[in-house]
């Protein structure tokens, strides 16, 4: 592999010379210039990036730290983030962090060192004081982490209560929820949401919340044992799409029918829930509009400018699939 030393020499120039022409920074006459590029064609010289980011400090890269890259709503907003970032050729790096504290500050570690120009990054557990240490430009995706901190993410709490509100107007007498984590603020704002539509109905019930942890597998198990104390719940509001699938898997065990049996509605609008049969009813988040305006954000934050508004909120709409029952129609009794 060709050195930049010995693109100097071919074109009898200095190195710095050469750099200035890689850089385009700096005056070099146009048949110097012309020399150097010659020189790069003929010994077919790439720049080492490693080198150039030690030097500047700088790679032209960015991280995504995700709690979960199993879930679909992730690579989703993923590909936003790259579009944006890609744009502006930078590249980037995909971390997966489980949701543990200790893989999360590893990969901010591990970013500085590599010169990574900035993180967006979702979690539920750095707290204000993990960030401030590292002097690095963070934006917090789906979570927000402090309020000075740039973030973006959506409404939950009003999503959650449009779905119950939703599932009411169709006819629903007794709505169940499946619930995130207790450790996730939006699975918690979205649980608020939905006991503010509920706590006061005859029928409502605390047992009617049950625990799914944004898991396929462990809410199919809730659900079933939820849909076997309850059989007469006629409405569930899941906390995520990819739990909402997992009640289509528990209610397909149990011989129960989706719509007619039992509506269902998801939130986040990822677009497995299309995919399904039947498809999904969901909240939907503006998805490639969250990653591009954390994209956006990081940009300003790499290149020295002002953030003026830190806090990003967008709002969520109902996305009507076949997993609702049409509006005003009632189930039948069984």
């Amino acid at each position: 592999m060709s050195t930049i030393k010995e693109v100097a020499a071919v074109a009898n120039v200095s190195v710095a010379t050469v750099s200035r022409v890689l850089n385009n920074k700096g005056y070099v006459n146009e048949e110097t210039r012309k020399k150097v590029l010659l020189a790069i064609s003929e010994l077919n010289y790439v720049p080492n990036e490693v080198a150039r980011s030690l030097f500047k400090k700088q790679s032209k890269t960015i991280a995504l730290i995700v709690p979960d890259i199993k879930n679909p709503f992730f690579p989703e907003v993923a590909r936003a983030i790259e579009d944006v970032m890609s744009s502006q050729e930078y590249t980037l790096i995909l971390c997966n962090s489980d949701g543990k504290v200790e893989k999360e500050i590893m990969y901010l570690d591990v970013m500085k060192q590599k010169y990574v120009d900035g993180i967006i990054i979702v979690t539920s557990t750095l707290t204000p004081k993990h960030i401030e240490s590292r002097d690095i430009p963070i934006v917090a995706l789906d979570r927000p982490i402090s309020s000075d901190l740039p973030s973006v993410s959506v409404n939950n709490f009003d999503g959650a209560r449009q779905a119950v509100q939703y599932l009411k107007e169709i006819g629903c007498k007794k709505i169940a929820h499946i619930r995130g984590p207790y450790t996730i603020s939006n699975s918690d704002e979205r649980y608020k949401g939905y006991l503010a539509e509920v706590e006061n109905e005859p029928w409502f019930h605390p047992d009617l919340v049950v625990d799914g942890n944004y898991h396929v597998e462990q809410t199919t198990e809730a659900t079933t044992r939820l849909l076997l104390t309850n059989p007469d719940i006629d409405g569930i509001f899941a906390g995520n799409d990819y739990m909402a699938v997992g009640v289509l898997k528990a209610a397909s065990k149990l011989g129960i029918r989706v719509p007619t049996d039992l509506s269902l509605i998801g939130f986040d609008g990822i677009q497995l829930s299309q995919l399904t049969s039947p498809e999904i009813t969901t909240m939907a988040q503006p998805i490639y509009e969250l990653g591009a305006t954390a994209g956006e954000l990081l940009l300003k934050l790499i290149e020295g400018k002002t953030v003026e508004k830190l806090d990003h909120l967008f709002q969520v709409s109902l996305m009507k699939g076949q997993s609702t029952k049409a509006l005003g129609v009632t189930t039948v009794e069984k």
